[in-house]
């Protein structure tokens, strides 16, 4: 099969990076979260606990990941 060019090689970048900033932007949310430095809404139960944390950072590297491998 021939390589992707054009414009639906430039459709997949963009559509990988907005998911990188997603997934980057979530697990910061749930490491806020996570750490109670985002207690909002006070009643989740992700504030606080201290597995989201992990759960969060996990994600936010997939994120930065993709928006790098986007970005090539």
């Amino acid at each position: 099969m021939p390589p992707i060019t054009g414009t639906p090689r430039i459709k997949m970048r963009t559509l990988a990076t907005i998911v990188g900033i997603i997934l980057l932007l979530a697990g910061l949310v749930f490491i806020g979260q996570g750490s109670g430095y985002f207690p909002y809404p006070a009643s989740s139960f992700m504030v606080n606990a201290k597995e989201w944390i992990y759960y969060g950072a996990g994600i936010a590297v997939v994120g930065i990941v993709l928006i790098v491998l986007a970005r090539r």
